[in-house]
């Protein structure tokens, strides 16, 4: 196989209409790579953020509710079926206070309310595997 040795004089240069005008970028950005050329985006800050104590009072409510509800309840039919129902009205609370009202507490609301449901789901579930019969008709 033959050297060539020849020496370099640099990359060859491109032909005409290949570069664009001076002053010009070669391409326009996609938008992938930040650029600093143009002015900075804007910030969207959420209006009513969802904390920690609005949130926990929400819970504390919720769990609460349905803890005083629970307690009426005379078997766990009763039990199951109180929960639910209350469960339900927690719901509608926790959307009207999404809708009206502060965010945190709904969500806390929400929260609670699924582990209530939780709760009384498990209690029947127990119930049905250990006597094979459906407790809540």
């Amino acid at each position: 196989m033959p050297e060539h040795q020849e020496t370099w004089t640099g990359p060859a240069s491109p032909p005409p209409g290949w570069l664009p005008p001076a002053g010009q970028p070669a391409r326009p950005p996609s938008g992938l790579v930040p650029s600093f050329a143009g002015p900075p985006r804007p910030t969207w800050r959420e209006p009513f953020r969802v904390t920690a104590g609005p949130l926990l009072a929400g819970l504390g409510g919720s769990v609460l509710w349905l803890a005083l509800i629970g307690l009426l309840a005379r078997d766990l039919r009763g039990y199951a079926w109180l929960t639910l129902l209350a469960a339900l009205v927690a719901w509608g609370v926790a959307v009207v206070l999404a809708r009206l009202g502060d965010r945190g507490a709904a969500v806390g609301a929400a929260i609670g309310t699924g582990a209530g449901w939780s709760v009384a789901a498990i209690a029947v579930a127990v119930r049905w595997s250990t006597t094979g019969d459906w407790p809540m008709w």
